[in-house]
């Protein structure tokens, strides 16, 4: 029977890095995935298919640049679905090979087949062809999650679908509801709007992604509804009837229908863990598939660790990344830690947003007086350019230190900014970073300096520890 220092169930984002990590430090690794093709749901059917269909979507639509040519401005008329797909399964075809050839160079062995637990060192492996046997002084849980499926809506694959199913729609209908404003939500329904698509986003919340600030919560929802999307908040969907002539009807508790070509359940993801015989392992799972952890993301059982989507919150591929680096370190004795609260959230909806540290909404709880400093794109020349002009970038800091607090972002390229708001605040920097660095001009990142200058002048010399400089 095969014998590894760790085996690794699932290839995803934290599954490749735990792996990979624990190789990186000699030791013998396995990792098992279910799928025919390594990755994950996060290459196959998640993180980049989405993210490569946005892509397309706002290229093809010639959606930024309508700042500057009008309204009517497309890169290509009629776009299908064959369009943007196409796109997403040339990266996808990348990403998987680029995968199997650092596996390769690491000597980790890929083992194809449906992981379940026999004890708690020992698995078995069914593929179509095998069933084998191997176990490991530490295993690694990280099999991702996946869509739920409701009981109010039978789920085709065609008209009515889950964001797994929602690239294999034949066609791109004219009109779409959107069932759930969580991030996926909203990310496909700010996407499908910018094609043109008329969306109605149905959820029983009445604010949405809470985890964000809520001014950036508030001006995407306000974009939305300047890209057609209708938004039916505090409500609830009862069943959901498909119709001949290409008709999906939704009917809400509240007796309201809803009535698109297409629908996208997105109510949330549910931890893989069904398959995997967690018992024999002495491990349970909560109601929606997750695992508990503690901070060195360890099981109960000291030598399986479980990362990623299938522990929960934050369930971002760049947190799964760095929790399976940490995982595989601690598994081997190796100190590995990382700073939490700095990790940077990334919602690639149309517009997107990103944010690093504090909101606004937990300063306030927690009490500390804050001041704000905000630039818009509007006044930054590269955005002018772009025509990109929607867009606000937000930083919080100390009114008495001028300690950077928080950096927030909606706007084209927030993803990619946020990450100097990230550093500044690694570091412990002060509003004073932004105003005493020279940025490139013109570029969006000029807009950290001109919120950082914002702030100063919202500073009076009475609120501050330090001198203001003599340019506030």
């Amino acid at each position: 029977m095969p014998h590894y220092d760790m085996i690794v169930i699932g290839s995803g984002p934290s599954g490749q890095r735990a792996a990979v990590q624990a190789a990186k430090l000699g030791k013998a690794v396995a990792i098992c995935e279910r799928r025919e093709l390594v990755g994950g749901v996060c290459v196959n059917t998640g993180t980049i298919p989405s993210k490569t269909f946005r892509e397309g979507a706002l290229y093809l639509s010639g959606f930024i640049q309508r700042g500057i040519y009008g309204q009517s401005y497309f890169v290509k008329e009629n776009i299908t679905m064959g369009d943007l797909v196409s796109r997403c399964n040339m990266v996808i075809e990348r990403e998987v090979d680029i995968i199997r050839h650092q596996m390769q160079r690491n000597q980790v062995v890929v083992i194809d087949g449906m992981a379940r637990f026999l004890s708690d060192q020992e698995l078995e492996i069914t593929s179509e062809n095998s069933r084998i046997q191997i176990t490991a002084d530490n295993i690694v849980i990280a099999v991702g999650t996946e869509s739920a499926h409701p009981t109010e809506a039978h789920i085709d694959g065609r008209k009515v679908v889950t964001a797994d199913e929602v690239l294999d729609m034949p066609e791109l209908p004219r009109t779409m509801t959107v069932v759930g404003g969580g991030v996926v939500g909203m990310e496909y329904a700010s996407i499908f709007a910018a094609l043109g698509v008329e969306v109605t986003i149905v959820d029983a919340r009445k604010r949405l992604l809470e985890f964000l600030d809520g001014e950036m919560v508030d001006s995407l929802i306000y974009h939305m509804r300047d890209m057609d999307c209708v938004f039916r908040l505090g409500e609830r969907v009862g069943r959901v009837d498909s119709h001949g002539q290409g008709r999906v009807v939704a009917t809400l508790d509240s007796g309201k229908r809803v009535i698109s070509e297409a629908l996208l359940y997105s109510v949330g993801r549910v931890g893989a863990t069904g398959d995997l015989n967690l018992p024999a392992a002495g491990l349970d799972a909560d109601e929606r598939g997750r695992i508990s952890v503690n901070e060195r993301y360890r099981t109960a059982q000291p030598h399986i660790y479980a990362v990623g989507d299938v522990i929960g919150f934050p369930s971002l591929a760049s947190t799964s990344m760095e929790q399976g680096r940490i995982a595989a370190c601690n598994a081997f004795g190796v100190s590995y830690t990382s700073e939490r609260s700095l990790f940077p959230y990334g919602i690639y909806s149309v517009p997107e947003i990103a944010m690093v540290g504090q909101t606004e909404e937990t300063l306030t709880e927690n009490r500390v007086p804050y001041e704000i400093g905000v630039a818009r794109y509007r006044e930054i020349a590269r955005g002018a350019i772009m025509g990109a002009t929607q867009g606000m970038l937000k930083i919080l800091f100390d009114r008495e230190s001028r300690k950077v607090l928080g950096v927030h972002i909606i706007g084209h390229s927030a993803s990619e900014l946020i990450h100097i708001g990230q550093s500044v605040l690694a570091f412990g920097g002060s509003l004073d970073y932004f105003v005493n660095t020279v940025f490139n001009y013109p570029t969006l990142a000029e807009a950290y300096k001109v919120a950082a200058l914002d702030g100063y002048n919202k500073v009076g010399p009475e609120d501050s520890e330090a001198p203001l400089p003599y340019w506030s």
